[in-house]
């Protein structure tokens, strides 16, 4: 089986690392050999063990007929989509890790590969190495689902776990997991929650069959996350993770993207580090959590290269994943319910005129308080928030 990768940067070349690293289990289970034919990037790799197969234009792969899978870990919506688009048409299945050319152009490659026998598949999109996809799709076929909940960023999980652990600053803990490798030198898709949200609009996409435009998603990310945030929620016993969350209501779904205060009973507030998780709530099977690597080269790699074992079994079938161009219309997030924790200069009697019963969470800090409401629609806790004024910071409780 002849396949080809575009673009050769850590996940390409992770992919072709697994190829090599794994040929003899990958031909055992799959009854014959994957070999690589081309790879696709502007740059020269003479050392490389694959030196003999770089090509410069996309169009020499599409044309040739005996490479029937190709991989496409170039990253980002263009020239990304041009490139994938003319692979299927040109009758070749396409795996990719690239998370911003699903949620943009998922929809509309999966119909362009339906229309011309062929897959377009994306495991590795969401979750890194962690198996969420097939399970969502394959395993979980006789169930509704009916919430998702995923700590999906690597990068975020890893700065609030050591805010949590060592009292770090934001922008301390930043300057540190950009030393490390872990945050882009321009870390706003992950800080900001924007990576997090195109991963729950997929997910989102795959369980309701329709399509969810990430756009229409509220996301708020950590930047605002403080270390005085953390002290406070060490008094209530609680973690605080950035959480992307989906949940049916009615035909539809409600998704939200934000830092949650998650108690030790729940299975996310576990998750330490730059490891990711998913929980899943089907109607039949209750709650399950998929845990694992959600980035790095490898994990990666190895999510796509199990894509790639799936289409070597399926060449010149379409396999329906179930996800159509029609566009979801999401629940109104303003009656989305939760408890809400706020810090505020307000005096206490005005809290109380506000938000009546509340339950206090003190750190003796001169300028401010701390407390927890009861449960409300998000419209009403704006309006009674915008009432109080002086509002430090808010946290939703999970």
């Amino acid at each position: 089986m002849k396949a080809a990768i575009m673009g050769y940067g850590t996940i390409g070349s992770g992919v072709a690392k697994v190829l090599d690293t794994n040929k003899d289990v990958i031909e055992k289970r799959l009854g014959e050999s994957i070999e690589l034919k081309y790879i696709l990037d502007l740059r020269e790799f003479p050392d490389d063990p694959h030196a003999d197969c770089f090509v410069k234009d996309y169009k020499e792969i599409a044309k040739d007929k005996e490479v029937k899978i190709v991989v496409e870990t170039m990253g980002g919506v263009e020239p990304a989509f041009t490139f994938v688009k003319a692979m299927l048409e040109s009758g070749k299945s396409v795996a990719t890790s690239n998370k911003a050319l699903v949620a943009d152009k998922g929809a509309e490659l999966m119909k362009i590969a339906e229309e011309n026998n062929t897959n377009f598949v994306f495991e590795a999109a969401v979750g890194g190495g962690i198996p969420i996809i097939r399970t969502l799709t394959a395993c979980l076929t006789g169930d509704v689902i009916e919430e998702i909940s995923a700590i999906c960023n690597g990068t975020t999980n890893y700065m609030l776990t050591n805010m949590e652990q060592f009292g770090s600053d934001y922008a301390e803990i930043l300057a540190e997991a950009q030393r490390l490798g872990y945050a882009e030198k321009d870390p706003t898709a992950d800080v900001e929650g924007y990576d997090s949200c195109r991963k729950i609009a997929i997910l989102t996409s795959l369980i309701s069959g329709k399509n969810v435009d990430f756009n229409d998603i509220p996301t708020e990310g950590i930047s605002k996350i403080s270390s005085t945030d953390f002290k406070y929620a060490k008094a209530m016993g609680r973690s605080i993770k950035l959480i992307a969350h989906s949940e049916k209501v009615g035909n539809t779904y409600c998704c939200r993207v934000a830092p949650f205060l998650v108690k030790p009973d729940n299975m996310l507030h576990h998750v330490a580090g730059v490891m990711n998780a998913v929980s899943v709530k089907g109607n039949m099977l209750g709650e399950s959590m998929y845990y694992g690597a959600g980035a790095g080269a490898l994990p990666t790699a190895s999510a796509v290269v199990g894509d790639m074992v799936f289409l070597a079994r399926n060449t010149d079938k379409h396999v329906k994943i179930g996800w159509t161009d029609e566009k979801l219309s999401l629940a109104n997030t303003n009656e989305e319910k939760h408890r809400f924790f706020v810090r505020t200069s307000a005096l206490q009697s005005n809290i109380e005129n506000e938000f009546e019963e509340v339950e206090y969470s003190t750190l003796d800090l001169d300028e401010e308080v701390g407390f927890v409401t009861a449960e409300m629609t998000e419209a009403e806790f704006a309006e009674r928030k915008a009432a109080l004024g002086g509002i430090i910071s808010v946290i939703r409780l999970y």
